[in-house]
This record gives C-alpha cells, structure tokens and sequence, in this order.
C-alpha cells in the first residue's frame, strides 16, 4: 500500500507511517558513534523482525469484541500482552495492494500540482526524499517494510545472515538439526524465529543471541535490499519478496543523524561544555533510529554507544553500564539494554561531561562552584580540572552517610589501566526521617497475577515488592551540583518511598535523574530508568526557606516518578489519549508528596484544596485562550484506538505549536481523576488504582479500560447515573469546564489557606492604596507564607489595575521573591512587567536566561505592553539564549519579538 494513503493532510497531525499489522520489531540491536565536532550520531540498528500471520478472532475481553471499520480501519489490539505475541495482517477490502504503487510523497504531490507539471520539483520537497540507486527495479506487488523516520541520512539497508553464527546451531541445537538440508532462509527463519520467542528466563542468552546475530556480514546472494526514504517514513523491499513471511527477519540500516535533527538536542551545559540528549519532541525518537512509533510496536532493544571518554553516558536501561575504552581513539564504549518490551518513543540518551552528585560536596569543588560567577557563561574547565573534581567526589562517596552500592572499579582501559566509578548507586538514609530502605510489613499480597506478555517482570519478583527506594543517581554540571545535593538528593528517597508506599512495586530496577541543559523545554521528562529536570525545579539556596523551598523540586519529582507506573509501564495505546499518563501523574504527584512530607490528613487536604484552586485558576485561563478542539482530551473520540489495514495512523494535532504549551491534558484529566475520588472516596480510589496497577502493568490502555474496571469495581456509580458515556460527554469529548468542576472550583476558594491569603491580599492593597511602605505598616503583614500560597498572593494581586512603586519594593523584601521558587518568581515576573517596575527588571531577565522552559510567556508581556525599555529587554534575553533554546519555543518567541 501507499505509506501516504492513510495519512492525514492536516498539517499538525503526526504520521505514524509503520505498517506494524503487517510486521513488527521485536528487538532492535544499535551502534552509536556519538561526534561532537559533526553534531551527528552515526552507526547502525539492526532490526529482528517478526511478520504478522494471518487475520485474528480477537478474544472477547473487557472492552468488547474487536471493531472492523469500513475501509480496513481496525481497532488495534488492547494491551501488548495480547498484540505482540499474536499479530495480525487484516486484509482490506480488496484494495489488492501489498507494496506501495508509484511511491509518491504528498509533499511530492503537492509540487506537481502547484508546477502544473510532473517533472518539477523544488528543493523543498527533494531534500527530504532519498532512495537507493535499485529502488526503482522492485515491484509495486514486492511487500514493503514501512518505518517511521525523518531527518535521517541512510547509506545502506541489507540483510543480515545470522545463519553465519557458530553459536547459534550450539546454543539452539534443536532448531539447527531440524534445518540440515533445507534452504539458507528456511533455517533462518527458524533460528529468529525460535530466537523471538525464548522465555524470559533465558534473556541473557537470549540478548547475547541477539548480540551475536547483529554482527554478521550482509547476505551474499546478491539480492541487496532497496530503500526509500521520504519525509516521515523509510521504506525497505527485497526484490521479487511480495509478503511478509517471506521478508528478511534481520534487517540492518546503517546511517547517520542530522545537526538539526528533532529527535535530539545538541547544546551546551550550564558549565558550557557540548552535551547531546533526546528532546522529548513531538517526533519522539524517529529522528535518532528507523522504528516503529506506534505505541503498540512494543518491542526491547540493547544499545552500544561510543563518546569520547571524558563523556558519561546516561540512558533508559536495566543495569548501570560499565564503560570501557575503545582502543586508542580515546572513545570509551557503553552498553545498556532492556528487558521489558516497550514502545520505541520511550528509548532516551543523554551524553554530556555530568558529574554525579553525592552526599558531601568536596570542599575544593565547593570553592569551585562559588568562584564560578553564574551557571552557563562558564570557561570550560581543562582536563586537570575534571581529574580533581572525579577525585573529589569520590572522596565525597566514602565521607557520606549514603550506603554505595556497587562501586567497585571500572575497567576502562587495558592492562593495568584502571579508573574508580563516579557512578555508584547510592541509598540515601531514610532512619532519620522514620522510614526504611525495605520494608516487609503491611504487605498485603503474596503474589500478582501478570496479564502482559512474557518478561522479567519486577511485579512477579518478591524481593521488587518490599524495596521502598530503588538504587538512584543524580548527575548534573559542577556548577549545580550543590543546589542538585540540596534538593534532588535529598529528597529523592523520600519520594521513591512514598511512591512505594501508594503504588506498589517499582516498575525499574533502578533510576537516574539528570539536570539538563537551561534550553530543556519543560520542567521534567520521565523515561525507564531515567528522569531529566530542568534546573527551574532546584531550590533557589537561599537560606531560611527550609522545606518550603524545595516544594516545586519535590513535586515534580513525584510527578516523573508517577509516570513510571502512569506513563511508561502502563501506557496510552493512543497517543491523543494523554491524559492517561499527564492527568494521572498530575493527580498523583499531590499524593505522593504529601506522603513524602509525611502531612497529616487534615494538611495533605489544605494543601490540595489550595493547589486545585490554582490548577483551576491555570485551566480556565487556558480554555479562554485557546481553540476549542485543543481542549478535548479523547479527540478521536469514538475512533480512539483505530488505525488503518497496515497499522498507519496519525497522531491529531501533535505538531500544533500552539498545543506544545497547553496544560489541558494535565489539568482538564487532573479534574477528572478528584471527579472520580470524590464519588468512590479518596483512600478507595487510591486502593483502586494499586488494584488497576497490578492488572495492567506492561500493557497499553484507552480511557475505557480504566473507566470500565472503575464502574465494575464500585457499580454504585452507574446507579447514579454515572455511566461511561455520561463520563466521556462530560469529561473527554468536549471542550470547555464540566459543570462540577464550577461547583467545586467555589468550594475549593473557601479553604482555609486560600482565606489567609486572601487575607494578605487586602493588607496590601490598602497598603498601596495609602501609598506608604514604610515600617509601620510592616507589622500588619504575614511574611510566613508556603511557596503554593505564595503563588496565589501574586495571582489575585495581578488581578489589581494598579500598586504603587513602593508597595511593590515592599513586597519583594518581605518575601525574598526573587530568591523563591520558579513558580513564584514567575508571578512576580508578571507584576513586574505589568506595573512596569523597571528596578526589578534585572530579576525578569535573570528568570528569562534561567528558566527557558516557563518564559515563553513573559516575553508576550514584554511585548504587548508597547514599551520601549521592555521590548528592549524581551530582544536582549533573546539574544542570549537563543542558541540554546529549544525549537519549538524559539520560534514562537521570535514571532512575538522579532
């Protein structure tokens, strides 16, 4: 079939071109050279591939039966568990075409119609098309292999003879003896295909098979594979091959990414040294592999990377890497993998010149830091410097009250080269705050029953269930390493605990937390294994802030680690459906936190009464201002979950710039979730979603998996009227604010931490009414105030039309605004620009330079108000960061300034 036939014209949907109902990847083998001076990532991925047989009766389950849609739409599969294993190839209704025809992009398309002929193209549209010198040679009857790709420059698509590995016949003596005397890709077939589906517990053999099988020579026969790659896809045939089953099972595609590449950002650090890592973007990891994005191309992978040895390389991975050098190219080499099969967009990479952040900071580097006049217009430090800083901070390790585990010297290099880990895993003390590293009591089940497919999983391990805090690292530049010591190592077991505490097992082993460059375009990102922070989440270092200061820290801490259960375990089986994983963990975090915090009852409700109120405030302001279909959060509707015959899809509005900044998904699914607690009870909704955990784990959901099992699991709901159709028409069909959350939005501005603040509100509005902020006026106001709290007196204060210059130098002293948290020195940002406070301009532009990921607004407020110092301020903070911005950003702040 056309790869574009299914794809939807409208530009800001994301294509999802892989044909996965045809054939899927079952594990990917990659060889990643990573070169700095170039900004590219060169090597290769190898694919074992596994074609779908034959069309399936789909078991009914909870969901109902299988939907076929007219034209070949079907719904795909409901979890991995039940996809993966049993794949299928749906054939349409006789459109007859197994390959692409005449394989013409639309962008292609679209030239021919606006040259009026069909010869001219511009180069616009050439430099995304490329194909292999024989493309045109095979059949439109030969099957292709559709991949989702873009910004990739591929030199070579072949085969892999894997029947050349002396290990294979010993290792898998009864597949070789079964295939004497057969043909090379008969037995091939059945080396793979027995390879794909050995248990679980062989998965080291089986990696080392996989390993082994990557390495061989292409195939000799002469039939090379033809490539073709466009815009969003690559496109592989073999000549005279017309199905699946007769495809190469092991693929290699040897290529090199772009500088400009979505997938990854290449930038410098906040000590300014070249760092490369994954981007989060809206085309996920397409632009760094060939893969299958649909989510349900569940697949696992082991990686290879090389980077020069001065380098950490941090990455989504079961075990920590052990580096060892590549010869004398002064590379060293890192191997990570995985276990658990997931979908490709969750693989991240980070390599950068980090240290890891321990429990002392080493008196030498400490000076270091402080003698460094700000974080990210740093000389870089010379290679002496980086010897006494690893030496420092593994001094640190052995004076720490931390309990390092695996920290034995790391081979990295030959003979009697040896060098000390500055990786070790770390437990922090948990005895003084009256928790545990295990814990064996309270634990009610003696067992999970998995549902997914086969692998290790941590869920069935009895030893994963009591392990309260996972082992974890921190890694950061030298000049943050002590606000990261401050606030993420500190409170990082704490939230791990107490994620134990209301989820359950932790889906990984194990966890990394990197801070990320000032570009970084939100405020945290979760991945398997590993988590990147924005430095906008680290305490300012002020002193006296104590616990106050690290909530926005703490709280997206448990946010990212929500998403490991909320996001990645269980994941949306439509992408559109983000709620599932933003909305959950949005709920959740709260939860969490206060559990971190060990708050009463009484508080953990005064504290989220107060943060409901600001989401809300956040939410209503966003629907105002935004288009109605970005407000919805099942857009497919009763479509969600559909694809085309091949597996095609789009992801609708995915590439919206406007969308890249919206909050809906979090906020609006948020809602929903106090919606649904507050019908079952908190501590039942709770419960509920352990029971919902234990069920789902490893598989990909739609919002009425978790809907249905919610109504069965308390049918008390249903008898109320609360039926699944009543939740989608009010809740995620629909823009706009459901009618409760109106009602309970009142509710909620009548806590009690909401009346003190509101109570501050009026002190000062008589204050700047009277003009004066002198000292005996001090006495009537609060300067104790939580960082939430804080957030809502700069709130309701920008709602004054006016306040006097002395008011507002005032109010920067009482409450040290500019040493709080991002939040509310972004409010604060706010009034300043709005009263056009021009002595704390210094502190917009300090937060614009450092705080990438929540200015973009501002600079709109320094723009619209017409001023010619402020614009002028908006263009110089441009200036200094734009380099380092992320895309996505940068272009919609040059819109507004520029």
């Amino acid at each position: 079939m056309d790869p574009d036939v299914d794809i939807n014209p409208d530009t800001d949907d994301l294509p999802l071109r892989a044909n996965t109902n045809h054939i899927l990847v079952r594990h990917y083998v990659l060889d990643l050279t990573v070169h700095f001076e170039r900004k590219v990532i060169s090597g290769s991925a190898v694919l074992f591939l596994e074609p779908c047989s034959g069309l399936r009766t789909k078991v009914e389950n909870d969901i109902g039966p299988e939907v076929v849609k007219k034209s070949g739409t079907v719904e795909a599969e409901e979890s991995q568990g039940g996809f993966v294993g049993r794949c299928r190839d749906v054939d349409a209704q006789k459109d007859g075409i197994k390959g692409p025809e005449k394989t013409t992009t639309k962008m292609e398309r679209v030239a021919v119609d606006e040259s009026g002929g069909v010869g001219l193209q511009t180069a616009a549209v050439t430099k995304y098309i490329q194909s292999s010198h024989l493309w045109e040679t095979t059949s439109d009857d030969d099957f292709t292999l559709v991949l989702d790709c873009c910004d990739l420059d591929v030199s070579k698509v072949e085969e892999v003879n894997v029947t050349s590995v002396s290990a294979m016949s010993s290792l898998l003596p009864e597949v070789a003896s079964k295939s004497s005397g057969v043909r090379s890709v008969d037995q091939q077939t059945a080396f793979i295909q027995k390879l794909v589906s050995m248990p679980s517990r062989r998965w080291r053999q089986k990696h080392q098979l996989f390993s082994l099988c990557s390495r061989p020579p292409s195939a000799q026969d002469g039939t090379s594979l033809h490539f073709r790659r466009d815009r969003w896809s690559l496109q592989v045939r073999k000549k005279g091959v017309t199905s699946s089953q007769d495809f190469p099972r092991v693929v290699r595609i040897c290529y090199e990414t772009r500088p400009t590449g979505g997938s990854v950002r290449w930038t410098n650090d906040q000590d300014n040294r070249v760092c490369v890592y994954t981007a989060g973007s809206p085309i996920n990891n397409r632009a760094l592999f060939p893969c299958q994005e649909p989510p349900v191309a569940m697949s696992t992978w082991q990686a290879t990377v090389r980077a020069p040895s001065e380098c950490v390389v941090l990455m989504s991975g079961e075990e920590q890497a052990v580096p060892i050098e590549d010869g004398n190219t002064r590379f060293s080499v890192w191997n990570y993998y995985v276990t658990m099969p997931m979908p490709a967009s969750t693989f991240t990479l980070a390599v950068g010149h980090w240290c890891q952040v321990t429990a002392e900071i080493p008196p030498a580097l400490e000076r270091s830091v402080w003698d460094r006049m700000g974080c990210g217009k740093t000389a870089k430090p010379g290679a002496g410097s980086r010897e006494w800083i690893e030496a420092g901070l593994l001094s640190g390790l052995g004076s720490s009250s931390s309990e390092v585990v695996n920290s034995s010297p790391l081979q990295t290099g030959s003979e009697d080269q040896t060098t000390r880990s500055v990786s070790a895993f770390c437990y922090s003390s948990l005895e003084d705050e009256g928790l545990s590293v295990t814990d064996y009591s309270g634990m009610v089940d003696d067992g999970i029953s998995c549902s997914h497919g086969d692998y290790p999983c941590r869920f069935a391990e009895r030893s994963a269930r009591s392990q309260r805090v996972i082992p974890h690292r921190v890694f950061g530049p030298v000049c943050l390493l002590q606000k990261a010591q401050m606030a993420v190592l500190k409170l990082l077991p704490r939230c791990l605990a107490a994620a134990h505490a209301i989820l359950g097992v932790h889906p990984f082993s194990r966890l990394d937390v990197l801070i990320v460059p000032a570009g970084f375009s939100s405020l945290g990102m979760a991945s398997p294994h590993i988590i990147f922070l924005s430095q906008s989440v680290l305490c300012s270092g002020s002193s006296g802030s104590g616990e106050n200061g690290l909530s926005l820290c703490g709280s997206r801490m448990c946010h990212e680690i929500a998403h490991s259960w909320f996001g990645l375990v269980i994941g949306a089986r439509d992408w559109t459906e983000e709620w599932i994983s933003e909305g959950f963990a949005t709920y959740l975090e709260d939860i969490i936190w206060a559990q971190a915090q060990q708050l009463s009852l009484q508080d953990t409700e005064k504290q989220s009464d107060l943060k409901a109120l600001l989401r809300w405030r956040r939410l209503s302001d966003e629907l105002q201002h935004s288009e109605e279909e970005l407000q919805i959060l099942r857009p497919n509707m009763e479509n969600t979950g559909q694809v085309s015959e091949s597996g095609s899809s789009t992801v609708k509005h995915a590439l919206n710039p406007d969308k890249t900044f919206m909050q809906v998904h979090y906020l609006k699914g948020y809602f929903l979730l106090r919606f649904l607690a507050c019908q079952v009870g908190e501590q039942q909704f709770i419960d509920f979603f352990r029971s919902f955990v234990k069920k789902y784990h490893g598989q990909l959901i739609l919002s009425q998996d978790f809907l249905r099992m919610l109504l069965i699991t308390f049918p008390d709901m249903e008898r109320k009227g609360l039926t699944l159709s009543a939740i989608y028409a009010d809740w995620l069909d629909r823009p706009g604010i459901p009618k409760w959350l109106y009602e309970r939005s009142t509710v909620w501005s009548q806590a009690r931490l909401v009346e003190e603040v509101k109570a501050e509100v009026v002190k000062w509005i008589l204050l700047s009414q009277s003009h004066q902020g002198k000292s005996r006026k001090r006495k009537r106001i609060e300067p104790k105030l939580m960082s939430e709290q804080l957030v809502m007196l700069l709130e309701l204060l920008l709602e004054e039309s006016e306040l006097s210059m002395a008011t507002l130098d005032f109010l920067q002293r009482t409450y040290n605004l500019q040493n709080q948290d991002a939040e509310v020195q972004h409010r604060w940002c706010e009034l300043v620009v709005k009263h056009a406070y021009t002595q704390a301009y210094g502190d917009v532009e300090h937060f614009l330079i450092h705080n990438q990921a929540m200015g973009v607004y501002l600079y709109g407020e320094l723009m619209v108000h017409e001023d010619a110092e402020q614009q002028a301020l908006a263009r110089r903070c441009l200036s200094l960061v734009q380099e380092e911005m992320d895309q996505s950003a940068r272009r919609v702040v040059e819109e507004m300034v520029l």
